[in-house]
């Protein structure tokens, strides 16, 4: 098995874990044995089990913007566009919502290091969604970037107090609530209040 498989076989390990018992409970046995790989083959790839964490939070988080990537269809309006892509981001998300939650807090329960991969993962996130966007609505003023790392981070919160709520997300109410919120603030910088 190569050293990619091992990996990929660890980080599917963790996320096992995290959804069956949560991150505080999971030790390093319980993820070696869920990969079926041996500790030694852990620690080939990992220091600590908030490394392995981190890794997989930041697989999860490139996952989700490849989801949200393949969303992108220039010849429809960037409001369909916006639609299209959180029901598929939320769809995502939905197929396991324990982990979506479980990545969500412990994440932040890792201090500065987890906290440093966060911000990475949400900067990639508004990069996507300012350079999408914000080609999609020429003859605009562009958007800052500080303004859309704010509604990620405002999506991410909402997608968080809802999981916190109900093991079952409510893709429909994520969706209706998040494109407002997307349309709001782009029609905002267009001078387009709506009310």
């Amino acid at each position: 098995m190569s050293d990619i498989e091992h990996f990929q076989r660890l980080l599917h390990g963790m996320a096992r874990c995290v959804s069956t018992k949560g991150y505080g409970a999971t030790t390093i046995a319980d993820i070696v044995s869920e990969a079926a790989v041996s500790r030694r083959t852990f620690y080939e790839h990992f220091t600590t089990k908030a490394d392995c964490l981190m890794a997989l939070y930041e697989s999860v988080s490139l996952d989700a913007l490849s989801v949200l990537k393949s969303q992108v269809k220039p010849d429809i309006p960037w409001r369909d566009q916006v639609q299209d892509a959180l029901t598929a981001y939320f769809g995502w998300m939905a197929k396991n919502p324990v982990l979506m939650c479980a990545l969500f807090i412990d994440i932040l329960a890792l201090g500065a290091d987890g906290l440093k991969v966060r911000r990475r993962m949400h900067q990639e996130i508004a990069e996507f969604i300012f350079e999408t966007v914000n080609s999609a609505r020429l003859n605009t003023p562009a958007l800052s970037g500080d303004l859309i790392i704010a509604l990620v981070g405002g999506i991410h919160e909402l997608v968080l107090h809802q999981s916190e709520k109900s093991d079952v997300f409510n893709v429909a109410e994520l969706v209706q609530i998040s494109a407002d919120l997307v349309c709001r603030v782009f029609a905002e910088s267009d001078g387009n209040k709506i009310d």
